[in-house]
């Protein structure tokens, strides 16, 4: 059996502003109609003796992650929750322990969860090419045939005389990211390989090799799991034991010291869209080169990447640029540039600013809210809770509340009191109320909610129940 583990760890920073921090780009609709999360699921369906799905990921993307798993209706194995990253080596070996136990002998197939596969079936052969080599106890690795002197990928070389039947290859080393020049030769040669970050490997083959590598790892990964909690659907690690373990990559810490690495090929239109220049390989362009997304028009643009979210944008006279609007901030940059946003999101992090955490509609388990407008002591949202949905029972130190239900049915505690209220009804909560909003109806509930205060942060609430374990 191979068990897939989807490693969704990531915050994708290069994708600011589209991607946020508690909004990462796995999370969103970069390619199609569904998430890269969900693509990432979906794409299993090609490989044959796939088993459920582990999913590894940041303790504050949990309800985000479960949703998306569910709309897809995933079989799980578990979704494990991070309390903080500790790169890919000890997410894999959390996996690993928890695939040892409950299918002895199981291959894990690793994937990050922010790649684009434009095959499916030509991913699936490669797979199962590289599962013999696997069963063998190998570390096997994808390798993606390059189509260019890429200077922004780990090269893998290997023995290009010595594959076995399967197509499978040793590996020789792997290559830090070249200069054009180098990369030239490689592209040469053929003996090179993209480093996909794609693993298939025995569960126990990886954790032998990585406690010969890094002992430290393997125990602090043994003992946060051993003192997890379990938490709704989820499986919380053990903070304090994970803080103590090793950061490292699966390349670092394992593949480039073993010598039991080999390589398959992987041609099957693949990209890690790692920048919003990646979004132009993916996409089909129009006639000048350009991909445009949502509400815009141009004059005079070639070889850009335009996308409006919530209103109309307009260029003219462009070429290779980067347009990226949202209801909040608007990116423009050259696009031989964009690897450089992750510097403009370093700067608004020391600035604070919100803009790098969430969106105006931030996502809740419950449903989601959106700032509509704020200004000095006043914030109005537009809230939507789901079907059987309910917040917290709360209360604030220092806002008000106005709620006004513009669709279904609510019921509202207000201090020892419950409320039912339909369309067009309005309630108010004074400051240091308990209160609860609850959707008892198969319709979304919308509201608008009004603050008012003296701080209107997020973190002006005292929870004292709740459904989802946020306590």
């Amino acid at each position: 059996m191979i068990i897939p583990v989807i490693l969704s760890g990531g915050s994708g920073t290069r994708l600011w502003p589209l991607s946020r921090s508690l909004y990462p780009k796995q999370l969103l609709a970069l390619t199609g109609e569904k998430t890269m999360l969900q693509d990432t699921v979906l794409r299993l369906d090609a490989v044959e003796g796939a088993g459920p799905v582990y999913c590894i990921c940041n303790e504050s993307h949990r309800f985000l992650v479960a949703e998306q798993l569910r709309e897809i209706k995933a079989e799980t194995g578990g979704i494990v929750l991070e309390p903080f990253g500790r790169n890919t080596a000890p997410a894999a070996a959390i996996a690993a322990l928890l695939v040892e136990k409950a299918y002895p002998g199981a291959i894990m197939l690793i994937l990050p969860a922010d790649h684009v596969i434009l095959d499916p079936k030509a991913f699936g052969a490669a797979v199962a090419a590289g599962k013999t080599a696997a069963e063998e106890g190998r570390l096997v690795t994808f390798g993606i045939v390059p189509v260019s002197p890429e200077t922004g990928y780990g090269y893998v070389r290997v023995s290009a005389n010595e594959k076995d039947e399967h197509g499978v290859y040793p590996v020789i080393r792997f290559v830090e990211k070249p200069d054009r020049e180098k990369a030239e030769e490689y592209l040469a040669s053929g003996d090179y390989y993209w480093n996909s970050g794609m693993f298939l490997f025995k569960a126990e083959a990886y954790l032998d090799e990585l406690g010969r590598q890094n002992p430290a790892m393997v125990d602090a990964c043994r003992e946060s799991l051993g003192k997890a909690a379990e938490d709704l659907d989820f499986l919380r690690l053990d903070p304090a034991s994970f803080q103590s373990c090793p950061s490292d990559s699966i390349d670092y810490a394992v593949m480039e010291k073993t010598a039991k690495a080999a390589l398959v090929p992987l041609e099957a239109g693949w990209n890690d869209v790692g920048a919003w220049s990646s979004l132009l390989d993916v996409h089909e362009r129009d006639e000048e080169g350009n991909v445009k997304k949502g509400d815009v028009f141009v004059h005079d643009v070639r070889d850009s990447y335009i996308q409006a979210t919530s209103r109309l944008v307009t260029a003219v006279g462009l070429e290779g640029h980067i347009i990226v609007e949202t209801a909040d901030a608007v990116l423009v940059a050259s696009k031989d540039r964009v690897q450089h946003v992750r510097k403009l999101v370093e700067e608004l992090q020391k600035n604070k600013r919100e803009e790098i955490e969430t969106h105006r509609r931030v996502y809740r388990p419950w449903g989601f809210y959106e700032t509509v407008d704020f200004g000095e002591r006043f914030k109005v949202k537009r809230i939507n809770v789901k079907p059987g949905a309910a917040l917290s029972l709360q209360k604030h130190l220092h806002r008000a509340e106005h709620w006004v239900v513009v669709k279904g049915k609510a019921v509202v505690t207000v201090a020892d009191k419950k409320i039912h209220l339909a369309e067009n009804q309005s309630t108010y909560i004074p400051v240091e109320t308990f209160h609860r909003l609850e959707n008892q109806e198969e319709i979304p509930l919308e509201l608008i909610e009004v603050q008012s205060g003296d701080y209107l942060g997020e973190d002006d609430i005292i929870r004292v129940e709740d459904l989802y374990g946020r306590l």
